[in-house]
Parts: C-alpha cells; structure tokens; sequence
C-alpha cells in the first residue's frame, strides 16, 4: 500500500479505508456527497469580512484583525495552508500590534466548511499559540466538526495528489 502523507497519523485501520476508497476511485464521489459546493468567498474584501465575522462571534475580546488575504506563496508543501502573523511595532511612545492570517489560494474553490477549519485553526493562534489541548477545545468550539472537517480536508489533499482538483468545486 502507498504511503498516504497526510494520513500517516491515523489508525491503520482508517488508512485501509482510505486505500479502498482510492482503489475503487470512490474517493471523488465520497467528498463529493459530503461537500457538493465550493464556497463563494473569491476574493480577499470577502475573506477579511468572514474572518472578522467569525472572530467577532466567537473571540469578541481577542485583538482586532489587521488584514487577512489569500496568499499564493503558501504551498501545502511547506506543510501550511494557512497563516497567522502577530507583528509589534513602536510608533512613539505606544506600542502597535497588528494580527494577520493568510490563507493559501488553494482554499479559493473548496467546501466553506474547508475555508472555516482553516481560518478557525488560525484564529484559534490568537490565544493559544501552541497546539495543545486548550487550542483543540477552542477550535471545536467555533467548528463543532472540527476534527472531522479536517480529517474530510486530509482526504481532499489526497485527492489532489492522486487526480488534482474537483472539477465541481471549480
């Protein structure tokens, strides 16, 4: 069986599910049923204005967002899809802080529940800037599915290493 690079974590028994779905190439139509549309958040006014909505919902007394935009830079290569940025400046006597995500451009044609993990996982760095227990309660928190929406993420990448996009989500 082929190595399954972002699976490698899970249950052999999860991992032989996951090879019988590639096997049978069931894989497309298992996402597909799940997640039948992409989102409709193209560009980064839109993307700014979801994150602040979902920050302002369940983070109201976290730090203001300074900027959030899709990033072309950021590959699933260098094991991100996404970013946060804490950046300190002095202007005078005060201290300025600005809070940025970036979100990788691959997140343009996908799930809104894929879109949500991502910029949840990040907003979640606002607090806790590890990935610890506490960091994991507060992303189930503003993503009740959470977990499983990103294990469903997993499988999307997969997929895009095996046969490339959906076509539907395009």
């Amino acid at each position: 069986m082929k190595e399954l690079k972002y699976l490698h974590h899970y249950p052999p028994a999860i991992q032989a599910q996951v090879h019988s779905l590639i096997e049978k190439k069931a894989l497309t139509s298992h996402l597909l049923k799940k997640y039948p549309l992409s989102h409709s958040i193209g560009n980064d006014k839109a993307l700014f204005s979801y994150v602040n909505e979902l920050k302002n919902e369940h983070m109201k007394k976290a730090p203001p967002l300074s900027k959030t935009h899709y990033d072309g830079k950021i590959h699933v290569i260098n094991n991100a899809l996404g970013t946060h940025h804490f950046i300190s400046r002095v202007q005078g006597s005060k201290l300025k802080a600005k809070n940025e995500i970036k979100i990788a451009s691959m997140f343009k044609n996908v799930p809104q529940e894929f879109l949500q993990m991502i910029v949840v996982h990040e907003l979640a760095h606002f607090k806790e800037k590890e990935h610890n227990k506490a960091f994991y309660k507060l992303c189930e928190y503003m993503q009740p599915a959470y977990h499983q929406t990103e294990f469903d993420l997993r499988l999307y990448l997969t997929h895009l290493d095996i046969w490339g996009k959906i076509d539907a989500w395009t």
